[in-house]
This record gives C-alpha cells, structure tokens and sequence, in this order.
C-alpha cells in the first residue's frame, strides 16, 4: 500500500530531477539565486573566465582562473581555437570531467565565458551553464567573494565523442546556401572605411551588434527572449531552423551570440572561427562597404 509520506517523497524527488535536468544539456543559463544555493556542490566546477588581475583582486568563493587567452593562439595574427586535445588538457588540469556541471562566468557579461561552452559542447560535454550576469551581477547583490584561489585537483578529461559541428570554416563561409550570415561586429567595422584597401564586411552578411543581447542595467544580464527575437527579427533573423552563421574579428564576439541564439532554439548555428581576420587577409574575396547586405 502506497502511503502518504511515500507519494511525497516521490513528488519531492521527481522535482528535484525536475529542476536539475531545467539546468543540464548544452549551453543552459543558471541565475546568481540558483548558483548561491549550489556552491557547496563538489559535482559543479566554478570557472572564472575574467583576466588574471581581476581574478586576484576578488572572485566568486571555489571559482578557478582560467583566462580567455587560453582558450586561443595566435597563427599568423589570425585567432583561433588552440584545438581540441588543448582543451582537453586544459579541463584535466582544473578537475574537470565528463561528469562535472561546469559553470562559466566572467565580468563582461559573459562573452569570455560563452567561448569556453562552444568548446566544451563540441566535446558533447553533458553540463554546462553561462552564470547569468555573471561577476557584476553577483557584486551588485551583495554575495559573497572571495581573494584566495582554490588548491587544482588534476583529473583526467575523457570525452565520449568529439566533433566540430559548431565550427564554420572559411570554405563554408564562402560556399554556404541558404545559411543566414551574421556580422555582430560594430556598425562602425560592418561598414567600413573606404580610406583602408581590405574593410567592410563580407557580401550577404547581416549585422546585429552582439551586446545587444544584454541588459546592462540589470547588471549584464540577457535580455528577455521576447526582447531578442523582436530585435533580431530587425536583422531578420527568424527562422530557429535556418542555419546561421556568426562571425566577428577573431570568433571572440561571435561567441557570445552563438551563446544567445542556442538559448532562443535556434537548432544548426556555428561560429566562423577565423572571423576577419582570415576572411579579410583572401585578397580574392570581395568585401562590401555601407549598411546593407
């Protein structure tokens, strides 16, 4: 016979697997309330994302460093991702596994933060969540923080699979069909200068600014999802089945929009990796000046 204490335990435990699974899966949005509640879970790695500096004036208690540059090199002046097995390498070195909820944050509103979940959803990473508002937001609240890094327990880092589904490459950028390009530089860089040989932006492609996905007077939180569609529909982008393509200067910007579209449902997004700054250095592709297209 089933009793009452049973079927509330029952109720109890279905909502906590409720509510965990609200935060699994790729590129998941966790809020400051949320992750307050969390931090003595020894199953979530905190990674701060802002620069070293930063990190040693103050950060949030258990986050560990990991600055964006080490997420990039520099080939020929062109950025680009330092490649899968340095990933790798670099999640083993701070204690991450396959098994951990990885969140991410920095103090830019997580443009930093959202390239490192790029990466780690190209390795089919089960967990991981951009901390919404992330540092800002979390000293406008008042929370706690702390100066002292935490000791690294080195792990080793084994994907199921790994794959580059959300990487774009030059080849694709220039052969793509019925994919939806979209520049998220400033209209100041789309445009162009005509007084420099190589500038503007590349033929077909829309422009839709990456920070405008946040909100900055809630403490560089993102926008409502209404507020996104609306404003993206101004550079119409619609369609959550149409592919797109993002770009910037160097994959960094691009990063963080590739982050909003995923959290808006769009289904087949990736990031063209080497930007401008590969796309720009092909002497024989054309480049267009002015707003439009």
């Amino acid at each position: 016979m089933v009793t009452i204490k049973t079927t509330l335990t029952l109720i109890l435990l279905l909502l906590s697997s409720a509510l965990w699974s609200a935060q699994d899966g790729a590129q998941n949005l966790v809020s400051t309330e949320w992750l307050a509640k969390n931090l003595g879970n020894d199953n979530i790695v905190l990674i701060d994302m802002s620069d070293g500096l930063q990190y040693q004036r103050f950060h949030l208690p258990g986050a560990i460093n990991l600055p964006y540059e080490y997420l990039t090199r520099s080939k020929n002046k062109v950025s680009l991702s330092v490649g899968q097995n340095q990933i790798i390498k670099l999640l083993g070195q701070i204690g991450v596994t396959q098994q951990t909820h990885v969140v991410a944050y920095d103090d830019t509103g997580g443009l930093h933060a959202s390239r490192l979940l790029w990466e780690l959803e190209q390795l089919n990473h089960p967990k991981m969540s951009l901390l919404n508002g992330g540092l800002v937001k979390w000293i406008r609240e008042g929370r706690k923080i702390s100066h002292t890094a935490p000791a690294l327990k080195a792990k080793t880092y084994t994907p199921r699979t790994t794959n580059s589904k959300a990487t774009a490459t030059l080849r694709d950028v220039t052969q793509a069909k019925n994919t939806v390009l979209l520049d998220v530089r400033t209209p100041e860089e789309y445009i162009g200068n005509p007084k420099y040989p190589r500038t503007g932006h590349i033929p077909g492609a829309r422009h839709w600014q990456w920070d405008q996905a946040l909100n900055i007077e809630k403490g560089f939180t993102l926008h409502d999802n209404s507020f996104l569609k609306q404003e993206l529909a101004k550079a119409g982008v619609t369609d959550t089945k149409q592919p797109v393509t993002v770009y910037c200067r160097s994959g960094h910007r691009a990063a963080h929009t590739y982050f909003t579209l995923r959290q808006l449902g769009f289904e087949n997004v990736k990031i063209y990796d080497g930007s401008m700054k590969e796309y720009e250095r092909q002497k024989n592709l054309p480049l267009k000046l002015g707003k439009e297209p």
